[in-house]
């Protein structure tokens, strides 16, 4: 059930999603609440979940790993041993950032970050294969990033 979120509660996500780096006191003078009350605020969306954790968002090209294809998987089977054998191998991959069980064509979707193509390639030998339950692999390479957020619109 999603928790019930004022338009303070709302004010604090917006800025902290936008920098999660942000002091009490400058969050607080942004939202318009005094340092306390909003502390207070903040830990209560933490402890409800409202906020799961904080990272640093990082320049893929600068730490090397310049390429993102999203990758689209037909598994073996529709059971639920083969699905959850999927889950935790994909779980398990630090290329794949997200994984998606899909309704309508393919069985999967996978955004995959790797050094260039041949890493690429590597990794889809070793790791997209019938061992981990995969029938079939469709691979889509983006020319161009139009949009990036992690931001949700609040």
């Amino acid at each position: 059930m999603p928790a019930k979120l004022d338009e303070i509660d709302r004010r604090i996500l917006r800025a902290l999603q936008r920098d999660g780096r942000l002091q009490n006191t400058e969050l607080a003078q942004e939202v318009g609440l005094s340092p306390s009350p909003c502390l207070r605020r903040v830990r209560l969306l933490e402890e409800a979940g409202v906020i799961e954790r904080y990272v640093a968002v990082l320049s893929p090209a600068q730490v090397g790993i310049g390429m993102t294809l999203f990758t689209r998987v037909w598994l073996t089977a529709q059971d639920a041993d083969t699905i959850e054998h999927f889950i935790q191998a994909m779980k398990q991959l630090p290329q794949v950032m997200e994984c998606y069980i899909m309704l309508g064509e393919s069985d999967a979707m996978l955004r995959v970050v790797v050094e260039d193509l041949d890493a690429y390639r590597r990794f889809q030998t070793r790791h997209l294969t019938r061992a981990n339950g995969i029938q079939n692999v469709k691979t889509d390479l983006p020319s161009q990033i139009v949009k990036q957020s992690y931001a949700l619109p609040l």
